[in-house]
C-alpha cells in the first residue's frame, strides 16, 4: 500500500505536489479575497503561450513560460490601472492574445512533442529534478516575502486605506500579480492549464467558509491545498486515473462538505 513512498518518480511527485499546493494555496487567499478568479483563469492560459514558444524553440518549457507570463501580468496590471477597463476586460485581451500566440507557434511546430499535452492537463509523474528545484526556489521565495501578506491582506479589504496610510499599492500589486504568474507556471505540470485556476481557487474559497480571521483563511488554505496534492495523487495512483482531475474533484468535494456544514 505505501509503496507510492518507494518509488522514486512518485517521491518527486509528491514533493512536487505538496509544494505547488502551498503556493496555490497561499496566493489563492488573496485571489479569492480581491475576486479576481479570472486572473488565474489568463494567466494560466497565458503561460499556454509561452509553453508553445518554448517547443517550437526546442527550449525547457519553463525558461520562457515564466517571464512571458510575467510579463502579460504586468501588462495586465499596467493596461487596468492606466484605462478605464474593467480588469475582466483586460484580462481578456491579453488571454486572448497569449492563447493566439500559443496557437501559432503550435502549428508551426510540425513534430511537437507530448510537452503541449502535459501542460494542459497536466502529468505531476512527469515531473522532473529541475521543476522540483524551480518550485523549492519560488517556496523560499515567497517565505522571504511573508512580510508582504499584512500589506496585501490590507489593501485587500480597503484599498482606498491602505492609499491613505501611505503604502505603495500599486507595487504590492505589481509583486503580487507577479508572484501569482509564476505559481501557475510552476504548476500546470501538476494539474494542467485546463484546471490551475480551481486549484489556485477552491483550497481559499474552502477556508474562506470557515475561517473568521484572514490570517486562519490562509493557514486553513495552505492545509487544504497540502493535503488535497497528497491525498489526491494517492487515490490517483492506485484508482489509475488523471492526478490533476483528481485533486481538483477532492478540493471540490472538500468545498461543498464545508458549505453544508458551515454555521
Amino acid at each position: 500500500m505505501f509503496e507510492i513512498f518507494t518509488i522514486p518518480f512518485l517521491q518527486k511527485a509528491i514533493i512536487a505536489g505538496a509544494l505547488v499546493g502551498f503556493l496555490s494555496s497561499y496566493y489563492g487567499v488573496f485571489v479569492v479575497q480581491r475576486g479576481m478568479g479570472f486572473l488565474g483563469s489568463g494567466l494560466a492560459h497565458a503561460a499556454f503561450g509561452g509553453v508553445a514558444i518554448s517547443i517550437f524553440f526546442n527550449q525547457e518549457p519553463l525558461i520562457i513560460a515564466i517571464p512571458f507570463t510575467i510579463l502579460v501580468a504586468i501588462g495586465i496590471t499596467y493596461v487596468k490601472e492606466k484605462s478605464n477597463l474593467a480588469e475582466d476586460t483586460t484580462i481578456g485581451i491579453f488571454f486572448s492574445i497569449s492563447m493566439a500566440l500559443g496557437i501559432i507557434f503550435i502549428s508551426l511546430k510540425r513534430n511537437y512533442s507530448n510537452d503541449a499535452f502535459n501542460y494542459l492537463f497536466g502529468s505531476i509523474l512527469a515531473v522532473n529534478n529541475n521543476d522540483i528545484i524551480i518550485t523549492t526556489a519560488l517556496s523560499l521565495i515567497s517565505i522571504l516575502l511573508f512580510p508582504f501578506w499584512k500589506r496585501w491582506a490590507y489593501s485587500s479589504f480597503d484599498r482606498e486605506l491602505a492609499y491613505t496610510d501611505k503604502i505603495k499599492v500599486m507595487i504590492d500589486d505589481y509583486l503580487l500579480n507577479i508572484m501569482v504568474a509564476i505559481t501557475i507556471v510552476v504548476s500546470i505540470k501538476v494539474v494542467g492549464i485546463v484546471l490551475i485556476a480551481a486549484f489556485l481557487v477552491i483550497p481559499a474559497a474552502s477556508a474562506r467558509l470557515v475561517a473568521k480571521t484572514f490570517s486562519k483563511m490562509t493557514l486553513v488554505s495552505i492545509s487544504l491545498g497540502i493535503t488535497s496534492a497528497f491525498v489526491g495523487l494517492f487515490l490517483s495512483y492506485y484508482l489509475d486515473i488523471p492526478s490533476g482531475a483528481t485533486i481538483i474533484l477532492l478540493q471540490a468535494l472538500i468545498f461543498f462538505f464545508f458549505m453544508f456544514i458551515r454555521k
